[in-house]
């Protein structure tokens, strides 16, 4: 079996729907994350729903990735600490999975969420 030479061969595209999924697999095992809120011309409607995913968006570009996610954190989880752990996890994670460099993690808090908001109360 011959092989040949790095030069000669192919190359190995990742689409942004696969580093999309892979992003929200990334981030949906992060405890105190959950899914965003739904939007309507730019007001939240509710407050998110920590069993649903976070909304990713990637965008592949020359081997490097950026990644917009809207995500509900959990009250009352430090938003600050939160978000970075979140961007940290993709950036090292997203990495390993792929071979791509993700340069860029835009994170947007749609809502919080809590255990208490889960409940219903009958009357």
């Amino acid at each position: 079996m011959t092989v040949e030479a790095p030069e000669r061969r192919g190359t190995t595209v990742v689409a942004d729907r696969a580093v999309q999924r892979i992003a929200e697999q990334v981030i949906s095992g992060m405890e105190g994350v959950g899914g965003s809120a739904r939007r309507v011309l730019g007001v939240a409607l509710g407050t998110g729903d920590p069993e649903q995913p976070a909304n990713v968006t990637a965008r592949v570009r020359d081997g490097r990735v950026s990644l917009a996610v809207e995500l509900s954190v959990g009250y009352p989880a430090p938003i600050a600490r939160t978000t970075r752990a979140a961007r940290e996890r993709l950036v090292r994670k997203v990495g390993e999975l792929t071979g791509l460099v993700v340069e860029r993690v835009d994170i947007t808090v749609t809502a919080l969420h809590s255990d208490r908001s889960r409940e219903r109360s009958v009357a």
